[in-house]
């Protein structure tokens, strides 16, 4: 299925002052110990620690080295590579006032069939095999929330995981919807919307794999046992 229509028509749409890095520029719930030291500066709710701050991270103390996350790992560079050409077409497309060319046409649809075919496989691996050992060691090693029913990491990242194709789904169907809408406003204001829920996959999807690379995996690296890991890669 063609995302955009062939006539290439240019739609002046509204401009959108989205602030998707801004939202997820926040504390990092992941990371457990997020307490100050003698070399970090004091944390303010108004002035909140980058979400992408490698110091606050697991990985600068523990390396990955299994097999299988290793392959997880790999596996997040397509999907950052995919995510990069994505969100370029997708500032062309706005800045174009959302005139479609056939590169932008063919990159949009490259974008949705691999996150289909790709992504989605790689969330099953992950959801299907280790986040069910994980959560269970983070339980036992106390890596979680308090209360009644605790939740650990593992919780977040599945909810990551339901986010991606509702954004993705958005996104696909209000490209298609807006080919079919014959007042140029309305399809202005639906292109818009499909670009921001576009946007926002993007950061969300680089901000996930940035929390298990760098928090995760490594964390799983540290308390699987030899037999955990014997099982998940057989």
């Amino acid at each position: 299925m063609r995302i955009i229509s062939k006539d290439g028509k240019r739609i002046d749409g509204k401009e959108s002052t989205a602030a998707i890095k801004k939202k997820l520029k926040e504390e990092d719930p992941i990371i457990v110990n997020a307490t100050k030291d003698e070399d970090m500066e004091e944390l303010s709710p108004m002035d909140p620690p980058d979400a992408y701050d490698e110091k606050r991270t697991v990985s600068k103390d523990v390396a990955v080295s299994n097999k299988m996350l290793l392959e997880l790992m790999e596996e997040h560079k397509a999907v950052i590579e995919h995510c990069d050409e994505f969100e370029k077409a997708l500032n062309e497309f706005k800045e174009a006032g959302f005139y479609i060319t056939k590169e932008i046409n063919d990159t949009f649809n490259k974008f949705f069939v691999f996150f289909d075919e790709e992504v989605l496989k790689h969330n099953r691996k992950e959801e299907r095999g280790l986040f069910p050992v994980l959560h269970e060691r983070m339980l036992e090693t106390g890596e979680h929330s308090e209360g009644e029913n605790p939740h650990t990491p593992v919780d977040l990242m599945e909810d990551d995981h339901v986010k991606f194709v509702q954004l993705a789904t958005l996104s696909f169907n209000l490209l298609g919807l807006a080919m079919r809408l014959k007042d140029n406003e309305a399809r202005g204001i639906t292109f818009d919307l499909a670009y921001n829920n576009g946007k926002e996959l993007v950061e969300m999807l680089r901000l996930h794999i940035f929390r298990e690379d760098n928090t995760l995996f490594p964390i799983a690296q540290n308390i699987l046992t030899k037999e955990d890991f014997s099982l998940l890669n057989a």
